[in-house]
């Protein structure tokens, strides 16, 4: 059963917006850019592994799904619930998912806001809680405070799964964003000048990376029994991290 749960409506301008940034954004996904092949194989052969019954999973911040779809393909997965800002990417989302043969149900809404109300209304817990660069977006007082709600979130044994990007321990945030652009510039090459200049825009405005050892730091402090990381690219900018309830 697919379910939606929709709260505003998109106007014209959002609609170009959205097709402007996702053509751009796509066009990265296809070229590899940021190594989504390699991450969500990762994550397939993690919840291959770590679920050998079938379970749950929360993805925050879903867009369209895409990636993870293959990820789910062939798993046991019971039910999936998706959220995400974008109304657009959650009907493209319902779209992808359905060649997985579980209950879906897709939320349109800040996961920073609703994950506080999931916890208050405890009708749900799920085995796995998904982030894909996502997080990277709050601060780090946001980021400490939506690890900590997970926690309630995730059934016994349950995992929180986080895929993003982190800073060198020895960088500051602008460090790594001029390190990051650096790699963007030269081998992006697909991109327009004005794609590079609408990446570069979001990156300055949004991105706020964190070490790894902070997070390492915030689990321990929200009583997470262990972290590891399970993928690391060869730039030492993306991370697939395992926070174990």
């Amino acid at each position: 059963m697919v379910r939606s749960e929709e709260s505003k409506s998109i106007s014209p301008r959002s609609n170009e917006l959205f097709n402007n940034q996702w053509a751009t954004y796509q066009k990265i996904l296809n070229s590899n850019y940021m190594g989504h092949r390699e991450i969500y194989n990762a994550l397939h052969e993690l919840l291959v592994d770590y679920f050998q019954k079938p379970f749950t999973i929360l993805e925050l911040g879903c867009g369209d799904a895409s990636f993870t779809t293959t990820a789910l393909l062939n798993t046991f997965v019971l039910s999936y619930k998706g959220i995400d800002l974008s109304k657009l990417a959650l009907e493209i989302a319902a779209s992808n998912m359905a060649k997985i043969k579980c209950s879906q149900v897709f939320t349109e809404g800040d996961f920073s806001q609703l994950v506080p109300e999931l916890v208050k209304n405890r009708q749900d817990t799920f085995d796995a809680i998904l982030i894909s660069f996502a997080l990277h977006h709050l601060s780090t007082e946001e980021k400490d405070y939506i690890i900590g709600q997970l926690l309630n979130l995730l059934s016994t044994d349950g995992v929180f799964i986080l895929i993003d990007i982190f800073r060198k321990q020895e960088e500051d945030r602008e460090w790594y964003i001029k390190r990051y652009l650096e790699e963007v510039q030269k081998n992006w090459f697909l991109l327009t000048p004005q794609e590079y200049s609408m990446v570069e825009s979001h990156i300055w405005s949004s991105d706020f990376p964190e070490t790894q050892e902070t997070l390492y730091s915030i689990a321990q402090k929200h009583n997470f029994n262990r972290v590891e990381c399970l993928y690391c690219d060869s730039l030492d900018t993306t991370k697939l991290l395992c926070f174990y309830r």
